[in-house]
């Protein structure tokens, strides 16, 4: 099984989004957006980024 997911750290997601650390904390935490944990650090696949904003506008679509 070959994976070739992209993954980003919290700054790279926040610049993404163009939000605050604490907003990514809280959305990974309310688990709107997914996340792994390597050791003790957090990274975002950017599959997951881009699942997010999919979502996000079809809710605001409805």
């Amino acid at each position: 099984m070959t994976v070739s997911a992209e993954l980003l750290t919290v700054p790279e997601a926040m610049a993404r989004l163009k939000i605050s650390r604490s907003a990514i904390y809280d959305l990974i935490r309310t688990r709107q957006l997914a996340s792994i944990t390597l050791g003790r650090a957090r990274r975002i696949p950017a599959h997951a980024l881009a699942d997010f904003i999919h979502t996000r506008l079809e809710q605001e679509a409805a």
